[in-house]
């Protein structure tokens, strides 16, 4: 038996990595439907203006921040600690996503807390914690 196999993994990581990979996974689906024109005419005026207006170095940061961390969660699961490092070009893709949207969102008044938490808040959250945590979890031996 290998030292790795003897290593009593919680069963909050796998909880937790599930979790973040549902979460990123619906980031991935929200980067594809937001590169349909069609459907992006659907939403409200706010939205539109942050996703029809978004430079090309934003998208390319919304790219990395969804697919970054689904491929990160992947390897979490999988309990490989190179996840740590699609963590973290995931937090940068984030952080570039969000210096866009925060101007925007500063720029258009009808921004409401619910919206502001979700689209911006919430992923530079998960991001931190995703990054933490796949460092935690390696310090622990359950990923290697």
């Amino acid at each position: 038996m290998t030292e790795q196999n003897s290593i009593k993994i919680h069963w909050s990581f796998w909880l937790i990595s599930a979790l973040a990979f549902v979460w990123n996974a619906m980031g991935v689906l929200n980067f594809f439907v937001q590169m349909n024109p069609e459907i992006v005419a659907s939403f409200p005026d706010s939205h539109r203006a942050i996703i029809n207006d978004r430079p090309v170095w934003a998208t390319i940061g919304f790219a990395f921040a969804v697919f970054g961390g689904t491929i990160g969660c992947l390897l979490l699961l999988l309990r490989k600690s190179v996840a740590f490092y699609l963590f973290i070009l995931s937090l940068l893709g984030v952080i570039l996503t969000m210096i866009h949207a925060i101007g925007v969102a500063n720029s258009i008044a009808n921004f409401r807390m619910p919206d502001l938490i979700l689209m911006i808040v919430m992923p530079v959250v998960v991001a931190v914690f995703l990054v933490w945590y796949s460092r935690w979890a390696h310090n622990k031996n359950w990923i290697d």
